[in-house]
């Protein structure tokens, strides 16, 4: 069994859950699986998939597991409650052919929001754990292990890196979970504090890293279909998400409808009231260098706030970024892919994206547009308009 614990996933699975617990218990939504690779068959392993996803659905959280919860100031004892009765439910979710017949696959999860909301992170990696054993049955572990070495060099090495510290955020598109727990391991052991500590919460509790994470797309995308009205969506998001965590988990993502519609929303109040910004689309380099301005132009001192980068990063670009930004503000990487599926064969770009909330189509408009989700595109016209977005 490829996952074994619910607490196998991300951290901002838990955080937006509990505000979809408090504030949206009520919301409907629906996910659908996306590979961006061409010519990849995953017909051929759904049964496997469709078992692993069975298996996944009879775990629960034990009590060593909630009371890990528990001891986060930014939980609250009635979720962790709810926990103790949760299970995954094999009703809300579907893996068949695509239609088209072309070697894809449809996963849809379709249900209470907050009954659906922790499918993504473990389907995924259910997917690419099933199709890389299948497809390498005797991986090249010393390649992967000579380019972690090499990876941590580079910021152990320079002395110009000392403050740079890089988080693990890559749980969704790992080459496996075994291969997960070498790479944390051996971060933890090399690269002392360069080491920022990982999204996956199981690994965090194990071997006693700092939990990361706070909010994702979904969230300020269902706040389309929750919100008062569409133009204050993502304005409703983050007040909803201050008054859930009081100044806690103060990241804000900055890229759902493009960074000019994030900077006319993320006003000197929100300015003030947020630690950060997490970027995960579009250039990194002008999206600091607009934020900082923007920071600038607010009155706010941007060397108190925190930049977070977090869009397909390897470590040259990390090197790059830090060099650019460092002393003008705080600055934090999670790296994904890079660091959890570089063996040295192609990772799989696998999405699971909501592409609707109370039966109403919601969508992301990024600044990178290969990443835009959703099937109807009225909808997408009428969000660009109302947004200002070309």
């Amino acid at each position: 069994m490829i996952i074994s614990s619910l607490l196998d996933t991300d951290l901002y699975k838990f955080t937006m859950m509990q505000v979809v617990l408090h504030h949206f218990p009520g919301a409907q939504v629906e996910y659908r699986f996306k590979c961006r690779n061409d010519n990849v068959d995953l017909t051929p392993y759904i049964d496997e998939i469709k078992a692993e996803i069975a298996a996944l659905c009879r775990l629960r959280f034990r009590e060593s597991e909630l009371a890990y919860l528990r001891s986060f100031r930014f939980i609250k004892s009635d979720f962790v409650d709810f926990l103790d009765l949760f299970h995954l439910n094999e009703k809300y979710i579907s893996v068949t052919p695509s239609p088209v017949g072309n070697g894809e696959i449809e996963i849809q999860v379709k249900g209470p929001w907050l009954h659906t909301i922790l499918f993504e992170v473990p389907v995924l990696a259910i997917v690419n754990e099933v199709y890389f054993r299948a497809t390498q049955r005797d991986p090249d572990y010393e390649t992967g292990r000579a380019r972690l070495r090499d990876k941590i060099a580079l910021l152990t090495d320079n002395p110009l890196l000392d403050g740079c510290k890089i988080a693990d955020y890559g749980t969704r598109r790992r080459f496996s979970r075994s291969w997960h727990a070498e790479v944390i391991l051996a971060m933890k052991d090399h690269m002392g504090s360069h080491f920022a500590g990982t999204s996956n919460v199981q690994f965090a509790m194990q071997h006693d890293l700092t939990p990361l994470g706070t909010m994702a797309h979904e969230y300020l995308q269902a706040c389309q279909a929750l919100g008062p009205r569409l133009r204050d969506s993502q304005i409703y998001g983050f007040e909803m998400w201050a008054r859930e965590y009081r100044g806690d988990l103060g990241i804000a993502l900055s890229d759902v409808y493009g960074m000019d519609a994030f900077l006319r929303d993320f006003d000197m109040y929100f300015c003030k009231l947020f630690d950060g910004a997490r970027h995960d689309s579009g250039d990194p380099f002008e999206w600091g260098e607009r934020l900082l301005k923007h920071y600038d132009n607010n009155r706010v001192d941007s060397k108190s706030k925190v930049l977070v980068f977090s869009d397909g990063l390897d470590f040259d670009k990390v090197v790059s970024l830090y060099l650019r930004f460092k002393d003008r503000a705080k600055v934090a990487f999670g790296v994904g892919t890079n660091l959890t599926n570089d063996l040295g064969y192609t990772p799989l770009q696998v999405v699971m994206k909501m592409v609707r909330c109370n039966g109403q189509p919601v969508a992301k408009l990024s600044d990178t547009p290969a990443k835009n989700m959703c099937d109807d595109e009225a909808y997408v016209k009428y969000l660009r308009q109302v947004f200002e977005i070309q």
